[in-house]
């Protein structure tokens, strides 16, 4: 009778390992499932859950106004007392034209999110099933009803919902690409033989307008299969649309609701029947092709991106690694021929790692992950490793042990070999350090290069790699510059040792981060480790120095080789604790609290739903721009008295940690890293972009004119 027991509570116990379980049902040409975006439930709130459809190769189904012909996904869901279902969230559909039809549908797969509450009797501990009997219409030449009965099982547990590990992401981003409104105004009248619908707001303003698409609710206002023709005003567009039968009885129809497809965006709208609004059409310009990425070309993108790359070096992450540059160009500055060589080395350095990144964040972007500029610093595991080699970096500056060739040792072929070696590491480990940094006129053009082409994103980085190394490769060739420079000496010895407390300090800046990301048992691990890597160096600095003497102390210099070795790997282990679950008020202490909520697209129009102006801050722990504006713009008696008296809500958008409704907002705004800053009118509309680099005043005034418009 106990082995029965035990092994009852062994199946419970994998049960609960797998919170959100579901059954696919395969309904002859699609595969049927449900999946959950939170892992477990909290009593009281809303989670979604997915209809998700893997559609065979060459079939299609339906969206909520199929077109010409076919008929929409149902769902009719059977759930616990006090639970509910929303309507289903649709995604943007495709066009799929039939012969003489025009429908409208998906095909491969797609994701129908489902708003589900959760009653605030739910008791946490227990699970629940939710069912759901979907009917599908699933057609190619032909169309064939399918219908399958799903199920999936949830834990209610207390506290904030976890996403879930599978689809957690997916859901998120399904919900910010799905249409919603933006404040778009809409009219629509007849005119001859056809009707005219114009579309004026804020969100049309200098994007591409070339791949306009209106697919409305009522399948009975236009004729599906006739061409939609777009014209560009000033203020928005009119599309010239073939009427339906709806307009056939009793005058038409008094209004219009659809969805406005630009390609890569879309939004809810609504139109009256009436007079059309001035600046949505009427100039006779047609529509502005930009590739999708805003307003910017190739030739201004790159001009961006070199005035970013050039202002880069003055953000103070990168200070450290360039006063190890500028240690090293001293160290040359009355040799014309080694500075050059180290300039070029230090050039190469900077556009190799550039050119690395931008292949890796193409490629994991491809892959279909929301990541941005600085991503690699999301990992922790990247972050241990980083914090290490700051420390290893350190140690070398301080003289534990040596890399290459001292300072005043730029003589020999081997020791200049090394030396070039080292400035391309530096500039390597400058863009790395850089990462965290967002320069102005950077986020633009990294925006819009990464919605484009990979010949294209690469051309951007590479400008941006130019603007970044272009003062010391540039002061390494002009004589002038490098003759004011002090002559070498013994100071240098002293000088490099006082570059190694810069080091040390980045090395305990990334091991806050990495506290914030993974714990605070990771404070310990990387602790631990940086004592191992500590004792590696001095190992190999003693077998260094006895070398120099004549002996050979391979043991000492395998070991000190073995223990680093170990170190890094016991550091970069990826098996970290959990994300630290932030709070939803601010830290205690300060000159001033300014008291904030986690950022999510339902809290933004909540709070303009309120009349209520709206402050959104796109951070990240390891973005030291970031940090620098709390400190600088955000931590003053003056900006906490602002929101006081606008009563605007401030919304931190945290992206310390990889997530991909934060990644798709960010996207939406043309950037492609943090900083960012979001205001929105207490009377709705788009969010106002304010400079990356923040000040009181200019937060106290954007929070003011947020209040009356």
């Amino acid at each position: 009778m106990m082995r029965f027991f035990a092994q009852i509570v062994a199946a419970l116990a994998v049960l609960m390992a797998f919170p959100a379980m579901a059954q696919p049902v395969d309904t002859g040409h699609l595969t049927a499932e449900l999946v959950a975006r939170d892992a477990t439930v909290t009593p009281g709130a809303t989670t979604y859950v997915a209809l998700r459809q893997k559609i065979d190769k060459g079939w299609h189904t339906y969206w909520r106004n199929s077109g010409d012909s076919g008929e929409a996904t149902r769902i009719v869901w059977t759930l616990p007392p006090g639970w509910t279902a929303g309507d289903i969230v649709w995604a943007t559909p495709q066009r799929q034209p039939t012969g003489p039809l025009m429908n409208y549908g998906y095909h491969d797969e797609v994701l129908l999110p489902v708003a589900i509450t959760v009653p605030a009797s739910a008791k946490p501990g227990e699970t629940v099933t939710l069912k759901a009997a979907a009917a599908f219409l699933v057609c190619e030449e032909i169309c064939i009803p399918e219908d399958a009965v799903l199920t999936l099982t949830l834990p209610v547990a207390d506290g904030l919902a976890k996403p879930d590990p599978k689809w957690g992401a997916a859901i998120a981003k399904a919900l910010v690409d799905a249409p919603a409104p933006a404040g778009l105004a809409g009219a629509f009248a007849k005119q001859g033989a056809n009707v005219a619908l114009a579309i004026t707001g804020a969100a049309l303003k200098d994007v591409d307008l070339s791949q306009a698409y209106f697919f409305p609710f009522d399948s009975s206002v236009i004729d599906h299969a006739k061409p939609q023709a777009i014209e560009r005003g000033p203020g928005g567009l009119t599309l010239t649309l073939t009427p339906g039968y709806a307009f056939q009885e009793g005058g038409g129809p008094k209004a219009m609701s659809g969805v406005l497809s630009l390609g890569d965006k879309a939004y809810e709208i609504s139109a009256d029947a009436g007079a059309l609004p001035p600046g949505a059409a009427g100039l006779g310009a047609p529509a502005k092709v930009s590739g999708g990425g805003g307003s910017l070309s190739l030739p201004l993108a790159a001009a961006f991106a070199f005035l970013g790359g050039l202002i880069l070096n003055l953000m103070p992450c990168v200070f450290p690694i360039l006063a190890m540059k500028a240690a090293s160009l001293a160290g040359h500055a009355h040799d014309r021929r080694a500075a050059q060589a180290q300039g070029l080395a230090f050039l190469a350095g900077v556009l190799a790692t550039f050119l690395a990144l931008a292949g890796a964040l193409i490629a994991v972007r491809a892959g279909g992950a929301a990541v941005g500029w600085g991503f690699q610093l999301q990992s922790p595991p990247v972050v241990a490793g980083l914090a290490l080699l700051m420390l290893a970096v350190a140690l070398n500056l301080s003289g534990v042990f040596e890399v290459g060739t001292s300072l005043q040792g730029a003589g020999s072929g081997l020791a200049g070999r090394r030396g070039l070696a080292g400035a391309f590491f530096t500039g390597a480990l400058a863009v790395v350090v850089a990462a965290p940094c967002t320069a102005p006129f950077m986020a633009p053009a990294l925006g819009w290069a990464l919605t484009q082409s990979a010949p294209a994103a690469l051309t951007i980085f590479l400008a941006l790699g130019l603007g970044f190394a272009a003062p010391f490769a540039l002061a390494a060739f002009v004589p002038g510059l490098l003759t004011r420079l002090p002559k070498p000496g013994p100071w240098m010895d002293g000088f490099k040792k006082l570059m190694a407390f810069p080091m040390y300090a980045t090395a305990a800046w990334l091991v806050w981060v990495l506290t914030i990301q993974a714990g605070n048992t990771a404070l310990a691990r990387v602790f631990a480790a940086a004592v191992v890597l500590a004792l590696a160096a001095w190992l190999l600095g003693v077998a260094q120095r006895r070398s120099a003497q004549g002996a050979k102390p391979f043991v000492l210099a395998g070991l000190g080789a073995a223990l680093a070795v170990a170190a890094i790997a016991a550091a970069v282990w990826p098996s970290y604790d959990g994300p630290q679950v932030a709070s939803a008020e601010p830290a205690k202490g300060g000159a001033a609290l300014i008291p904030y909520e986690a950022y999510s697209p339902e809290k933004v129009a909540a709070a303009q739903a309120a009349g209520k102006p709206v402050f959104v801050n796109f951070t990240a722990a390891w973005c030291v721009t970031c940090q620098v504006n709390e400190k600088v713009a955000f931590a003053t008696q003056g900006v906490a008295d602002a929101f006081k008296e606008t009563g605007a809500v401030y919304l931190k958008a945290d992206w310390t940690l990889k997530d991909a409704v934060i990644a798709a907002e960010l996207a939406k705004h043309g950037r492609a890293g943090v900083p960012l800053y979001l205001v929105y009118g207490a009377k709705g509309g788009d969010g106002v972009i304010l400079p990356q680099i923040l000040t009181e005043g200019l937060v106290v005034r954007a929070l003011k004119d947020a209040q009356t418009r």
